[in-house]
């Protein structure tokens, strides 16, 4: 997956697009009886939609080996669901009824004799199981022994210029497993990872922003350089801090005291502990204290080649996740959850962990791929894990994504995975205006357009210039409108793709504009190859997510320290009120810009210095309107978000 850092941004790469019926999954719907397979029970979306006839380039050797993990329906996929949705909307009687880690795995867990069961199934084909896990069974094995067992055969297809092995149809399971599989992962071989597709390097070499900056919005006026929209435009912030992003999402007194809080991506920044401390002491965010801050991390790491996963560029992400959380709610318990790489299943097993443990009640994750790259057989699996943890009170936070419609990186409409999940939280981005004593002026949608500096430097070249990032959203090709959505998402984005209506992201917001983005501090190799903590400017939906997280953690003490849970029902409760500011793209009637100067190396002025013109509100085709809309969502936090969980007296 990638991690949503503008820096720029990098993609978790799944693997094809979802079918429809990602939408009957999500709501726990079993899988149909394969008509062309009598006896079995086909395990729907797990042939992906690149595997087509045109592609077909024959049968898969039947010597090749194969991994796969057979992940468990439990003992009530349906009864899931319905509790799941039961227990976060505000209008139903079950709401707040959460059930313990234990408790889940009673009521919805697969039991002792179906995991036996299932063992027997697979081992009977010749397939050798390597592990079990209270979500799936994983086994090895040959193609041969892989077409028995799931009743299809394998072969190699084309997809863009690789070739990848896949089911030639729908996976299926047997009918006397009574419906205990639910999905298999690994028949087919294309890449499921999440990439972090950055603004930034990685922490391997140096990053410095180059000035001269604004140190808060506007405070230094671009006077030597061309005008834009008619008049001087001010410097880009140097980046807010805590006290700035506290003061503009309405935090108030709360701190996240006795709320825990979980972050979860790729690997380990070896030097996160050094790096949080030194830069809340630089910055007034009240210090760490022993215990507050945890890391949960696997055994072993794999797929840490720069041509992989890059572990080394994945630790800037940490970085900002643990520093923007304790930024916004320097109380909250952070617990750091880290993958053995960045493909899905280990990100899926890190996502497991925070609910078999209950580590946390909420979950920032910035990462994400494309929803092409997904598959049915994941969106499942991933769905579950959601379902599960909205049972216990666990809300998870996604980012939307850095590429705004995902034409220009892609070619193709479309939104980001897992944030377009229906279970989980889709955090978009905006650009941030808080002027002098911390004063919230104004936000936009995320959106930048860039122009460089003319040669005689009298002009900008092709003003506005090139999209180059933006918050993602839209509408999905594949996952079917929730109920939260209708009647505060309009017709025309919910039936963009589909009459029947699709899920449309994000559900809220947060600053995330790089060019009005946040500072965090990071030990980095100096340009001379020491290693040395240094400080820049980052965004990124990748800022969004954990700065909405925080901020759940204040709304949570304010209700008395009682979980909010799976909480889009409760977002869009509240929408229209004075819990939200409604972000509009052009917020002052006149466009807005800024000037940003950078070092051509990307640490000093050796080699030049580069200076652009950052157009603010101009997300690809994608616009924040008033209302809900597909950048922002609902809008961002006001004063009165966190506010409005606190309950009133004499209420119970």
């Amino acid at each position: 997956m990638r991690s949503n850092r503008a820096k720029s941004r990098a993609v978790v790469s799944m693997a094809a697009t979802l079918p429809m019926l990602a939408g009957a999954l999500a709501l726990g719907i079993p899988a149909a009886h394969a008509a062309d397979n009598p006896g079995r029970d086909s395990l729907a979306g797990t042939k992906p939609t690149w595997a087509t006839a045109k592609a077909d380039k024959g049968a898969t050797s039947n010597g090749s080996q194969v991994s796969l993990r057979v992940y468990l329906a439990g003992k009530d996929a349906n009864g899931l669901a319905a509790y799941a949705k039961a227990v976060s909307d505000p209008n139903s009687a079950a709401y707040g009824k959460y059930l313990s880690a234990k408790q889940v795995q009673a009521r919805f867990g697969a039991t002792k004799a179906q995991v036996a069961a299932v063992k027997s199934w697979l081992t009977s084909t010749g397939l050798k199981v390597t592990g079990v896990s209270q979500h799936y069974v994983s086994v090895s094995g040959d193609v041969a022994a892989a077409e028995k067992a799931f009743g299809t055969q394998l072969h190699n297809y084309t997809k863009g210029a690789k070739t990848y092995r896949a089911p030639s149809k729908s996976a299926s399971a047997p009918d006397s497993l009574n419906g205990a599989v639910l999905t298999v992962t690994g028949l087919d071989n294309a890449p499921h990872k999440a990439n972090h597709d950055d603004q930034l390097p990685g922490p391997t070499a140096v990053f410095k922003n180059a000035g001269p900056f604004s140190s808060y919005y506007g405070s230094k006026t671009a006077t030597s350089l061309p005008s834009a929209y008619g008049k001087k435009i001010p410097y880009a912030v140097q980046g807010y801090t805590g006290k700035q992003l506290r003061a503009a999402y309405g935090a108030g007194k709360y701190t996240g005291k006795g709320v825990r809080v979980a972050i979860t991506d790729a690997y380990a920044s070896p030097t996160i502990a050094f790096d949080a401390a030194t830069y809340a002491k630089k910055h007034g965010d009240a210090g760490w204290k022993t215990g507050q801050l945890h890391q949960v991390l696997p055994d072993n790491y794999t797929n840490t080649g720069a041509d992989e996963c890059d572990a080394s560029g994945w630790y800037g992400e940490e970085t900002l996740d643990v520093e923007a959380v304790h930024a916004v709610a320097p109380a909250a318990d952070v617990t750091y959850v880290g993958g053995a790489s960045c493909m899905d299943d280990d990100l899926l097993d890190s996502l497991s962990k925070v609910v078999d443990n209950h580590l946390a009640d909420i979950v920032s994750n910035s990462w994400g791929d494309i929803e092409a790259n997904q598959t049915p057989d994941l969106a499942a699996a991933y769905d579950q894990v959601f379902q599960l943890g909205a049972v216990e009170g666990i809300g998870f936070y996604f980012s939307s994504g850095d590429n705004g419609d995902e034409v220009a990186n892609t070619g193709v409409k479309q939104v980001d995975t897992p944030a377009n999940s229906a279970w989980v939280t889709a955090v978009g981005g905006t650009s941030l205006a808080v002027g002098k004593g911390d004063k919230y002026l104004w936000e936009t949608g995320w959106g930048t357009q860039k122009a460089n500096l003319s040669a005689d430097g009298k002009s900008w070249t092709s003003f506005p210039g090139a999209f180059t990032s933006g918050a993602g959203g839209g509408t999905s090709k594949t996952v079917a409108e929730p109920y939260y959505q209708k009647g505060v998402v309009p017709n025309a984005l919910a039936t963009a793709n589909n009459a029947a209506g699709n899920r449309v992201v994000p559900d809220i917001s947060a600053i995330a504009d790089p060019n009005t983005g946040f500072k965090v501090g990071q030990t980095q190799t100096q340009a001379d190859g020491s290693e040395q903590y240094s400080e820049y400017r980052i965004g990124g939906t990748s800022l969004a997510s954990p700065v909405i997280a925080a901020v759940q953690a204040l709304a949570q003490q304010a209700r008395g320290g009682k979980a909010i849970g799976f909480a889009n029902p409760s977002i869009y409760a509240k929408y229209g009120s004075k819990a939200y500011h409604d972000v509009t793209d052009n917020p002052t009637g006149s466009g807005l810009a800024v000037a940003r100067v950078d070092f051509a190396n990307g640490y000093d002025a050796t080699d030049g210095l580069l200076t652009s013109v950052r157009s603010l509100g101009k997300d690809s085709s994608l616009s924040a309107v008033k209302g809900y809309d597909d950048v922002t969502g609902v809008g961002t936090p006001a004063g009165g978000y966190v506010q409005s969980f606190v309950k009133p007296k004499g209420h119970h």
